[in-house]
């Protein structure tokens, strides 16, 4: 497999890892409290603005040990550039997340006026923005196996 496959597949696993014990330890802490209107708004508020630096220092961690493990494993050296195929093949991966996540986005503003919680719209944000980046995954990595 090349750079790039192995760079997304470890992408995905470290996504759904990430994913998994963020949300396993936020669903522990709102099963725990008992909260009316404006606490929730402010909790779920408050985790999914806790999520994206989790997720980003996690993403950055595990990008550099992946990058340490390549190089020691093949000996090769992390690309320095990217050709006219990855920037496609970038393209076309954000194009589908931003697609998921506006369909997830419009999904959420939708349960609140069909008079769901809060909190509901808040768990359908985070579970769009999840799969918005597997989206993305997905399509980089179709798209290096099977060219644009």
């Amino acid at each position: 497999m090349s750079y790039q496959e192995n760079k997304h597949i470890v992408s995905f696993i470290s996504t759904v890892l990430i994913f998994s014990f963020y949300c396993w330890y936020v669903f522990q802490k709102v099963q725990d409290t008992n909260m009316d209107t404006m606490e929730t708004l402010r909790f779920w508020a408050a985790a999914i603005l806790i999520l994206i630096p989790v997720s980003v220092v996690a993403k950055i961690i595990i990008a550099i040990i992946f990058n340490i493990i390549y190089r020691i494993t093949t000996k090769e050296v992390e690309p320095s550039f990217s050709d006219e195929l990855d920037k496609l093949i970038d393209l076309k991966a954000t194009r589908n997340s931003h697609y998921v996540f506006t369909f997830g986005f419009l999904l959420a503003m939708g349960s609140l006026v069909m008079d769901m919680t809060p909190a509901t719209m808040f768990i359908i944000l985070i579970i769009a923005g999840f799969l918005s980046e597997m989206a993305g995954v997905f399509t980089s990595l179709y798209h290096y196996r099977r060219g644009v």
